[in-house]
């Protein structure tokens, strides 16, 4: 049964998240368009944009859940692993597209050998890992000397007036959203936390700067309620 008391602290518990993700995977796709009002698919392609991927490059898509993010890699030509700790969403995701290769994994520690992939992408799962700085390093680890790092995930708005109606109104939708229409409303709960509690943009950056990434930028959207973050290795 899945738990009801998720809670967005900096001691987020690997198997926690497991399970919370787990119990949302079947309409986890749905939730996300309904959420951002279709916005998602634009933030996507934004990714998509930033990785460049080419055909042949290996690329690693990291908290892939269902495999959706991993698709126009691999529709490009480029060797994509879709790649989540959630075993409930990798079932999801092999049961709609059994071509990918979906690969169980930590981002803490994950199952592949140091400079394996051209580029390492993880979008709105950064936020869930234990330590993120540890998870900036393994990324580090396993792309290619150049290879280059996309991370997408929530930040803060740019604007102070948007910023207050974003964090006391717009993410209290989200808990109410999970009631209606998630058969897991806790799950929303915690990430509506979650991403009240996410570090700004330069903080992220120094971040990853620390793990070793070169070249850190950042690119806003929506008003900054979300980021593009990039680096070399």
């Amino acid at each position: 049964m899945p738990r009801s008391d998720y809670r967005a602290t900096l001691a987020k518990r690997r198997a926690d998240i497991a399970e919370m993700f787990d119990g949302v995977a079947e309409r986890y796709d749905l939730m996300n368009d309904v959420m951002t009002a279709g916005q998602m698919r634009r933030w996507r392609r934004a990714v998509f944009e930033a990785v460049d991927p080419q055909p042949g490059q290996r690329i690693l898509d990291l908290a892939a859940g269902t495999g959706t993010s991993s698709r126009p890699f691999a529709d490009a030509g480029a060797l994509v692993i879709p790649c989540d700790l959630s075993l409930g969403m990798l079932r999801v995701g092999k049961e709609r597209q059994p071509d990918l290769p979906f690969v169980a994994g930590d981002a803490l520690a994950l199952p592949f050998a140091d400079g394996a992939f051209d580029a390492v992408t993880i979008s709105y799962g950064l936020r869930n890992v234990e330590r993120t700085g540890d998870a900036l390093a393994e990324m580090r680890r396993v792309t290619r000397p150049g290879g280059r790092v996309v991370i997408c995930e929530v930040s803060t708005p740019t604007n102070s007036l948007f910023s207050k109606v974003y964090k006391d109104h717009l993410l209290g939708v989200l808990p109410m959203l999970g009631k209606v229409a998630s058969s897991n409303p806790s799950a929303y709960a915690y990430l509506a936390e979650s991403m009240a509690t996410w570090p700004d943009q330069q903080t992220l950056a120094d971040l990853m700067a620390a793990a070793g990434w070169r070249e850190v930028a950042w690119k806003n959207l929506f008003g900054g309620t979300v980021a593009i973050h990039r680096g070399l290795a």
